[in-house]
């Protein structure tokens, strides 16, 4: 006999209806059937249940992916559910797709292929401004970065600035801090080039040293390009 599946529900307030995508096998209350890893499964006052069990296996999975479809789909879903994963790597609940009717998915398929022409010209003129502002962003980046360290060579400085800023990368440049040209941030991302660029960094880590242990051996080589590129000559 199996013991009760425990997954919590995720932290915060849930006002939709959420159903577990398992990462380990666990058994209904309610029918006794075995559930195993991948299988969809709905907590209920602290009693695991199939979807069978639940009155939900009359949905269709819908994965994440496509913004609009889940849209229209849950708005004509009388009934739905936000399906989850528990991330092991993040430490948290993560959405996978939701549980619709299957006639709200069709009806849903239906509207996204009438109108996907214009849907596309919408996407292709959001995607043409985002690139503008990430090219205004690079260069008031490039710019920032000369005038902290005047001695970095103009074209290393427009490769930081473009590696920094890639939007999604989650790189110091696309902080808050980063997209409002602050000094500290602007230097960390400086920092980080001249550790790969500029020392034995990488062949330390190739090689198996500790991370902290090949910053700290390359912390001196990392100070005298900074204090060149300010203009400063120790030599």
């Amino acid at each position: 006999m199996k013991k009760p599946f425990d997954e919590k529900q995720p932290s915060g307030e849930v006002k939709d209806l959420v159903v577990f995508d398992i990462l380990r096998e666990a058994q209904c209350t309610g029918c006794g059937n075995e559930l195993c890893r991948g299988d969809f499964l709905f907590m209920e006052a602290g009693q695991p249940l199939c979807l069978n069990c639940a009155d939900l296996d009359h949905l269709v999975y819908l994965p994440s992916g496509d913004a609009t479809l889940t849209r229209r789909a849950r708005k004509h879903s009388t009934l739905s559910a936000v399906v989850v994963r528990f991330s092991r790597a993040r430490k948290r609940y993560e959405r996978q797709g939701i549980l619709v009717e299957e006639a709200a998915l069709d009806q849903a398929e239906q509207e996204c292929s009438a109108d996907a022409d214009k849907r596309k010209v919408q996407r292709e003129k959001s995607e043409a401004y985002r690139k503008k502002q990430d090219v205004v962003l690079s260069k008031r980046m490039t710019e920032s970065i000369m005038q902290m360290f005047p001695g970095c060579p103009p074209e290393e400085a427009r490769s930081i600035a473009e590696h920094t800023s890639v939007r999604g990368s989650g790189r110091v440049g696309r902080t808050s801090d980063g997209r409002a040209l602050e000094e500290e941030a602007l230097r960390a991302a400086v920092v980080a080039a001249i550790r790969h660029k500029h020392t034995k960094y990488d062949w330390l880590l190739m090689r198996g040293v500790d991370r902290m242990e090949a910053r700290d051996a390359v912390r001196d080589e990392i100070n005298g390009v900074l204090e060149r590129w300010r203009g400063v000559d120790r030599w």
